[in-house]
């Protein structure tokens, strides 16, 4: 049997942490355990999830430039799991009034998920989802 990884964490790179933190704490109701400027961890179970100051991340790098250069595009996408449809649209309508930016509203999926997209104040588009119910029409 070979060595395996095992994905343990997710460090979101961003210009202004500070910023991000705030909307990752208020926005969205993580809780903050670490905050040192440069970088904040929140609880979460199973992965770690934090934030880091992507200039920094060059210095850990030998000054690699892709943590300096505008970023073009979506780079990866956080998916945000409901207990329920219903509360996909009530979380949605939340995030979006404490200022997240709406992409897409939620809607019934050919997957099988209410899932709604929304960005956080760098951008990045995220998506906020709950499994639907297996009922006789759809089963």
């Amino acid at each position: 049997m070979g060595m395996r990884v095992k994905l343990e964490g997710i460090t979101v790179l961003a210009l202004d942490v500070p910023r991000l933190t705030n909307f990752y704490r208020d926005v969205l109701g993580f809780k903050v355990i670490i905050e040192e400027g440069h970088y904040t961890e929140f609880e979460n179970d199973g992965v770690r999830l934090a934030i880091f100051a992507a200039p920094l991340m060059a210095d850990n790098t030998n000054g690699h430039h892709s943590f300096v250069e505008e970023r073009k595009g979506q780079a990866f996408e956080l998916n945000f799991e409901c207990a329920s449809p219903e509360d996909v649209y009530v979380m949605y309508d939340d995030f979006v009034s404490k200022g997240a930016t709406g992409i897409t509203a939620p809607k019934v999926t050919s997957w099988g998920h209410t899932t709604g997209f929304f960005a956080d104040p760098e951008g990045n588009i995220h998506s906020l989802f709950a499994v639907n119910p297996v009922t006789a029409e759809n089963a």
